[in-house]
């Protein structure tokens, strides 16, 4: 990944209000040793995410699942409607008294928190109404202790904003470690759903008070009129894309369990888990990167090669990964979770294709977001919100799982030409599909190597399934060298530059 290198001799030229802690790195080096910090720390607690669902499976029926199923997206998706950029507002904002700024962030934050624990009490009766389902009422409510905790964890945004990544992701991940181990031990005692419910409040808890114990200001609130219109300014589109996901979710879930049952609600929340995974991956580079565009967000030359390279680096592993899901979704149920889970295999397979294929390109977002230009954004989502209900809605009433998975094929394929389209008027000379082919080169012959076998040779067991597996991934390690040896040369030589001796002062962004 490439950005600047902001060197402390040039300090004169910089703005007084962007301190980065870098340690005395340049902040090129800052950002390539904080993606591998951010990468060890989310594909680690993703992963732990990531098992704790499949895990969690084995203990539960389809029926739970899909309850909880119902929760997550009947609520839990309303988490979109608040996600509308107050933390990225502050990450970019250059105020002189970054205490008042974050005490400013705070109160909005909690405003925010405040209107969508009103939104989710409403919602309940028309959820109860809507589904069929009274039982969701209860671990919604308890569900709803989460909130005061998430914004009681807004002092972790200060160690961000200021590329301090090991702090930030250290008390980051107290949350997910918390969460993993009571609802594993929820679900062995026969908890069911429920299991979920107890994890996520404790680990919310537990998070809040390690952010609390670590903040650097003092949590108080601080409002003003003129802060909220250019909060308000910034995040009108991104409440849109909010809302276009929530919509997206919900039509998903209610069609489902109308069209295919409870269970088939399960094999849909089972599946996502995958996407979900794929979506905080993929978040690594993004968010290490974020602090730094912001730095230098005029710069576009800087931007479009920060871009490039930060994508090559995600798609790495997650082209690699989508391949996989699709390969071995039937093994994964064969010799995992069981064979209750055999009507999910079609559409696990198909989302670890859409995985793939949303990752091309998948930050370009932050790149917008970090120039203030969010309208494309809630375009793109109003444009992927109508092709979902018009394709994969209505196949899912007509084909069941197997129609809904072909529709969201559809979706993923919009999605990615939007993102060409967007990316193409940023960055002259972008060419989306040149960078697609690049990103899914290095899989190519790793998924002709398993599907050969497979031709070559019928039967299938556990053992096959794991020398397939250690197969491909060989294949893949060695062809993506091949395709892309020179930049992983470069960013080992960030890795491998060492910091001055000392502590440094921090410096400050052009």
């Amino acid at each position: 990944m490439s950005t600047p290198d902001l060197e402390p001799t040039h300090a004169p030229e910089r703005s007084p209000l962007r301190d980065l802690a870098l340690g005395g790195r340049s902040l090129r080096d800052a950002t390539a040793r904080g993606t591998i910090v951010n990468g060890a720390f989310t594909v680690g607690l993703s992963t732990l995410g990531l098992v704790r669902g499949f895990l969690v499976a084995a203990f539960l029926t389809a029926a739970d699942y899909g309850v909880w199923g119902i929760i997550v997206v009947a609520f839990g998706t309303l988490m979109w409607l608040k996600q509308v950029g107050v933390n990225d507002k502050y990450i970019q904002q250059e105020e002189g008294d970054q205490e008042a700024a974050f005490q400013r962030a705070f109160t909005l934050e909690l405003l925010v928190n405040a209107l969508f624990l009103l939104l989710v009490l409403a919602a309940i009766p028309l959820v109860v109404l809507a589904y069929g389902r009274p039982e969701v009422i209860a671990p919604t409510l308890v569900l709803m202790l989460m909130l005061p905790a998430v914004v009681l964890q807004t002092p972790i945004w200060v160690f961000y904003r200021r590329m301090d990544f090991v702090r930030q992701r250290s008390l980051q991940a107290v949350e997910p470690i918390v969460a993993f181990a009571v609802t594993v031990a929820c679900a062995i005692a026969g908890t069911g759903y429920w299991a979920f419910v107890v994890g996520g409040v404790a680990g919310a808890w537990a998070g809040a008070l390690a952010a609390l114990l670590a903040s650097p200001y003092r949590v108080r609130l601080r409002y003003d009129r003129g802060t909220l219109r250019e909060y308000l300014g910034f995040s009108g589109p991104l409440f849109f894309a909010g809302l276009s996901g929530t919509i997206t979710a919900q039509v998903a879930v209610f069609t489902a369990n109308h069209a295919v049952g409870l269970a088939g609600v399960g094999a849909i929340a089972l599946a996502n888990v995958i996407s979900d995974f794929a979506h905080r991956v993929d978040g690594i580079v993004t968010q290490t990167i974020y602090p730094a565009i912001c730095a230098v967000q005029d710069r576009t030359e800087l931007l479009f090669e920060t871009f490039v390279k930060s994508n090559r680096l995600t798609l790495m592993w997650a082209v690699p990964f989508g391949g996989a899901v699709a390969l071995f979704a039937r093994d994964l149920v064969s010799y995992g979770i069981g064979e209750k889970w055999r009507p999910a295999v079609g559409i696990i397979e198909v989302l670890g294709v859409c995985a793939a294929i949303n990752h091309i390109g998948f930050n370009w977002d932050a790149f917008f977001r970090a120039r203030s230009q969010t309208r494309p954004i809630a375009v793109a989502s109003a444009i992927g919100m109508a092709v979902f209900l018009v394709v994969p809605i209505p196949l899912l009433i007509t084909d069941g799982l197997h129609g809904y998975a072909i529709g969201l094929l559809a979706v993923s394929g919009v999605a990615l030409v939007l993102r060409g389209l967007y990316l193409a008027r940023l960055f002259d000379g972008f060419d989306m599909a040149r960078h697609a082919l690049r990103a899914i080169a290095p899989t190519l012959p790793a998924a002709a190597v398993v599907l050969a076998g497979r031709w070559l040779v019928d039967g299938r067991s556990l053992g096959r399934a794991l020398i397939e597996l250690a197969a491909y991934a060989l294949v893949t390690v060695v062809a993506t060298f091949a395709f892309e040896r020179d930049l992983l040369r470069e960013v080992s030589g960030y890795l491998r530059r060492a910091a001055p001796v000392g502590r440094a002062e921090p410096v400050q962004a052009a």
